[in-house]
This record gives structure tokens, sequence and C-alpha cells, in this order.
């Protein structure tokens, strides 16, 4: 084999190492998707896998393992909650708080590798990315449930798809910054 041709293991895009790592994460994410909360509005443990990937493995590897995730659920495994799976579901009228986790993963990855963990900046960059997938997410459910049954006010969306989960996706961040906290150290 040509030596000049052949890319150093350090300068590698993914190395094996990354791709052991994303297909565990997209595998933590699937089953925490599973396991459902009984509450007065059930809720998964879905995002706090995110949170938890994003913080453990950085930018690069949280969001190739949402990438991962979405393309599982897109070709109709059944990744996403109640064991369900299909572009109909990433496109339907909560696709978009789905979709949104990429956005979790961006900046809470980001943050991460900058701070090393740090529990405060963690937290907050948690918190920042949950705002930017609910805003995400509430934007897209408005345009996909007015084309299909018409208007509906921003209030009316927030109350049922944002008001209630608050507080489990709150918890959820703290058992995260735990988690990315006790383990990091190590996460290479």
């Amino acid at each position: 084999m040509d030596k000049k041709n052949t890319v150093p293991r350090s300068q590698s895009f993914l190395s094996t190492y990354d791709i052991a790592v994303i297909a565990l994460s997209a595998a933590m994410i699937t089953v925490c998707s599973w396991i459902s909360v009984p509450t007065l509005v059930p809720f998964t443990l879905q995002t706090f896998a995110v949170f938890a990937v994003a913080g453990l493995f950085g930018m690069k590897r949280g969001t190739f393992a949402m990438g991962v995730y979405l393309a599982l659920a897109a070709i109709g495994l059944p990744v996403l909650s109640g064991f369900k799976g299909g572009f109909d579901k990433l496109v339907g009228v909560t696709g978009g708080y789905i979709v949104g986790f990429v956005f979790i993963a961006l900046i809470v990855g980001f943050v991460s590798e900058r701070t090393g963990r740090k529990a405060i900046p963690l937290a907050l960059s948690m918190l920042l990315g949950l705002a930017v997938c609910y805003a995400f997410g509430t934007a897209w459910f408005m345009l996909v449930y007015t084309r299909a049954n018409g208007a509906v006010g921003l209030g009316t969306v927030l109350g049922w798809c944002v008001l209630p989960f608050l507080l489990p996706d709150c918890v959820k961040i703290a058992c995260a910054v735990v988690i990315c906290n006790r383990v990091g150290k190590y996460v290479k």
C-alpha cells in the first residue's frame, strides 16, 4: 500500500472508537425512548439520553448519534417512543421535537467539549438546547397542525407540547449533568 495515500489514524474523520460510541449512543437513545414514565402526561427518557450522550461524547459523536437515530426512525425501525418508527412520524406534528434533538446535541456537545463537562455550563447548555428544541418543535407543530386541522394558537400548543414536560425535562437535565460529571472522566 502506498503510504502517501493513507490517512494517519489520528487524522481520520471517524475512528473505530467513534463509530462504536455513535452506534451505542443511538442504541441508548432508542432504549430510553421505549422507557415511559406513567404520570398524568406520560414522558420517556429519550431527552435524558440525548443530554447524556452529547454531554459525555461531545458535539461530533453526539450529533452523529442523533443522525443515526433519526435515520433508523426514518426507515421505519421502531426506535421512537411506543416502539414506533417511520418517516411519517418524523414529519408529523410532533416530529419537530424529535428533529430538534439535533440542536440539543450540537449545543450541549459544543459546551461539553469547551468546558470539560463542568456542571454549571453543562446544565445551562442543556437548558439552552432544550429551549431551542422546544422552539423548533413548537413552530413545526403549529405549521403541520395548521395545514391539517386549521389554525391553532401558540398558547394552546405550548399547553399541549411544552408545559407538561418542563419539570420532567429539568429532572432529566439534573440527572444527565450528574452522570456526565461522574462518568465523563472515564470517557475519551
